[in-house]
């Protein structure tokens, strides 16, 4: 199993139960200390801090534990004390506690939680440290990974690494069925996901692409990605039902679901499929020609070698968007200060290094094969980048990317719209319009009680 994999899993994980978790931050005591308090660090006294973070197989602790190495020997009064395969929910309860057994340093896998940590104040804001350092936040980092670090102002967190998606490709199924290039608008996409089909009897020999929400990375934000909605109006309230992006993805969605087969056929095919962080996931096996998935991906084929050749490309876009192809969802691993701690100053220091410096940054995107978060790191020559993994890194630097932006009660809107996806394209709700006001109004009762 690649490094990424279990990194992977946990997020998709978390960001279904991640709101659930927090909830109880909104009602969190945290303290006062402004971000940056003296704790002596800066005057050459020891000073040991602690970074709490969820890596957890060999690799991931290694890459982690040089970087920290690195950072102790440029700064030896500072000792950092790691501690590893920290899941979200004991970390939210240490950050509540405080006291001298909570971590310094915080690093999740679930930007979903960025605006409960904002919101509740315990992380710190970094805003004032960025700019005691000279640091441009936006022209250190691309405007997605910014965006989803943040929640109405308060920078309570940095990118530490992303994850990007786009579209693998089977080459050899491409050239079978006469395609010459990677599809760039949803027409192309249509077109070329319905000659890569490939029918036996009531199922499929090969399928173009799996459509349907469950197909483990075909989820209504990765989609939603390619078309730029807004998610929420300047008043704060959902505006799904109003954004006509998002009826539009639904609808292209629903419609490839219709022409390939079926929501049924499609999802009898589905049972089929092994696991997504295997060498029996479908792309690898040749179950289908085409998938939407992260950059980690490009290491997972690698190490299995499938019997035929892919590369990678952006994910099309619609035909009226065609300006913006190249763009693509992203999201990643964040890493804040907690507000209740007392070695702010210290703390900063390791949040700044391994967020900033450059080095840090591409060692430790090599090690695990993600994507810099940095547009020094992106453009690192020092960086292992194939032309499959290129794919990712110009997607990353693409202004039209985006992400899902913060909210207070964290992915639970998410999670709702991804819900009326599920019904959407089953048939069990017919009334696109219907059912988008419905989410609409569920979404803005879960944020108003979470307030």
């Amino acid at each position: 199993m690649h490094a990424t994999t279990s990194r992977r899993a946990r997020r998709t994980i978390a960001a279904v139960t991640g709101s659930a978790v927090l909830a109880l931050l909104a009602t969190a005591c945290t303290g006062t200390n402004s971000a940056g308090g003296n704790d002596d660090s800066a005057s050459g006294k020891d000073v040991t801090i602690t970074f709490w973070h969820g890596w957890s197989q060999d690799s991931e602790t290694k890459a982690i534990n040089d970087n920290i190495a690195a950072f102790e020997k440029a700064h030896p009064n500072i000792h950092v004390k790691a501690v590893g395969n920290i899941a979200d929910d004991k970390t939210n309860q240490a950050l509540r506690a405080g006291g001298d057994d909570a971590p310094d340093v915080v690093s999740s896998f679930t930007t979903n939680n960025v605006g409960t940590f904002c919101s509740s104040n315990v992380f710190a804001d970094l805003n004032p440290l960025l700019k005691k350092d000279g640091i441009d936040a936006a022209k250190t980092f691309p405007a997605a990974m910014l965006n989803y670090t943040q929640f109405k102002g308060n920078q309570c967190s940095l990118p530490l690494l992303g994850d990007v998606f786009g579209l693998y490709y089977n080459k050899k199924a491409f050239a079978a069925a006469g395609i010459t290039a990677p599809p760039k608008t949803f027409s192309e996409f249509a077109d070329a996901a319905a000659k890569l089909t490939v029918a036996d009897g009531d199922g499929f020999k090969q399928l173009g692409f799996m459509p349907n929400y469950h197909g483990y990375e075909s989820t209504t934000e990765h989609f939603l990605g390619q078309f730029g909605p807004s998610y929420f109006g300047s008043d704060g309230k959902s505006s799904i039902a109003t954004d006509p992006k998002v009826a539009e993805m639904l609808t292209w969605q629903k419609g490839l679901v219709d022409k390939l087969g079926g929501f049924d056929k499609l999802e009898k095919y589905r049972a089929s499929f092994g696991d997504e962080f295997s060498a029996k996931n479908p792309f690898h096996t040749g179950q289908v020609a085409m998938a939407i998935d992260g950059e980690w991906r490009t290491a997972s084929l690698a190490t299995d070698k499938p019997d035929f050749e892919w590369a990678t490309a952006p994910f099309p876009v619609p035909d009226a968007e065609i300006s913006t192809y190249g763009r693509g969802y992203q999201t990643g691993t964040i890493i804040g200060i907690a507000k209740n701690s007392k070695k702010q100053a210290a703390a900063w220091e390791l949040v700044k290094y391994l967020t900033t410096n450059t080095d840090a940054v591409v060692s430790f995107a090599n090690a695990i094969h993600n994507v810099p978060s940095t547009f020094e790191a992106l453009n690192s020559p020092k960086l292992d980048a194939d032309a499959n993994f290129k794919t990712f890194l110009d997607i990353a630097k693409n202004p039209n990317s985006g992400t899902t932006p913060a909210s207070v009660n964290g992915g639970a809107y998410i999670v709702s719209l991804q819900n009326l996806g599920y019904d959407y394209e089953s048939g069990k709700q017919t009334d696109l319009a219907a059912g988008l006001a419905a989410t609409a109004k569920e979404i803005d009762a879960a944020v108003n009680q979470a307030k």
